[in-house]
This record gives C-alpha cells, sequence and structure tokens, in this order.
C-alpha cells in the first residue's frame, strides 16, 4: 500500500492486456516518450482500490506499446488479474520540472481564471490531440481550451491558479 504523506499517486499508466503465457503484461504508457515508464520503480498498481507496489522486473518497446513483466507475476493467470488496472507513481519519483514547464499532474485541480477575472471552472484532464494539448476545465459547462501561450497566461502551482486568456462565452 502507498504509505501517507507521500500525496496522491500520479497515474502513469495502464495494463492493457497479456503478453504471451509468462506473466508478461501490455502496458499502455501516458509518459513521453512511451518507455519512460519503464524508468519508474516501484510501480503502483490498482488492485481492489488499493494502490500496490510491484517492481518492473524488465520491459521494452513493442509495436506501438510496451510490455513487461512485474515482479511476483509470473504466468498468464497472474498477469490476468492486472489488466485493467492503473499504474502509478508517487510525486517524489519524477524529476524535477525545469523552470518553464509543469507536469500535466500539477495542473488537475487548478482554478481557471480569465484576465478579467472570471472563474470557468477547475482544470478536470489533459489531453493530447497531436496539434497541441487541451486542457478540460469543468465548472457551469465543460469547456476546451488549447494549452498554447495565447490561451494559458499564467500557471500559479503554489496559488493553486491557471489564468486565461478565454472569453467566457465561447
Amino acid at each position: 500500500m502507498v504509505e501517507s504523506g507521500q500525496g496522491k499517486p500520479i497515474v502513469v499508466g495502464r495494463i492493457a492486456g497479456l503478453f504471451g503465457v509468462r506473466g508478461w503484461v501490455k502496458v499502455f504508457s501516458h509518459t513521453q516518450p512511451l518507455d519512460n515508464i519503464l524508468r519508474y520503480s516501484p510501480w503502483l498498481v490498482l488492485r481492489d482500490g488499493q494502490w500496490l507496489p510491484m517492481k518492473p522486473l524488465a520491459g521494452r518497446i513493442h509495436g506501438k506499446g510496451i510490455v513487461a513483466h512485474l515482479e511476483g507475476c509470473d504466468d498468464r493467470d497472474a498477469a490476468a488479474a492486472l489488466v485493467g488496472s492503473d499504474i502509478a507513481i508517487v510525486r517524489s519519483q519524477l524529476p524535477r520540472a525545469a523552470a518553464d514547464e509543469v507536469y500535466w499532474a500539477d495542473l488537475i485541480g487548478l482554478k481557471v481564471v480569465t484576465l478579467e477575472g472570471v472563474e470557468l471552472g477547475v482544470v478536470d484532464h489533459l489531453l493530447e490531440t497531436g496539434a497541441n494539448d487541451v486542457v478540460v476545465v469543468r465548472g457551469e459547462r465543460e469547456r476546451l481550451l488549447p494549452y498554447v501561450d495565447q490561451v494559458i497566461r499564467e500557471v500559479d502551482l503554489h496559488g493553486g491558479l491557471l489564468r486565461v486568456d478565454w472569453d467566457p462565452e465561447f
């Protein structure tokens, strides 16, 4: 289980399927590049509502995804029990972000306010679209804001605020 004081686990992937008969699993990675997920150990795997530490013993890129073998997962039945589980890490496992960068996980829950002071809601999650990332804001209605300099004007992690140049009517 995750010890208290480590903060909320940061989801970095999901166990998506089985790979072979020796306990390997297919992993959908949220990291960039995809195989960065293999740099973290232990993984926290969500099982029955609890985050359980599991050490990746081996892993590699396979096709468009990742395959991995986890400690204690030595056959297809053990691997099958993990399919659909989120994979997370604790904040302390992440390298320090550069001065002009933030982790997506740090944006979740920030209050979103226009330059004029109009509250739009809070950051629910982000989407990767290819052209640019999109901030999904939940308030009185859902808004999709492009994560570009012209829109995202200030990220104040300490104040819990994302200041945006956005028409509240849009």
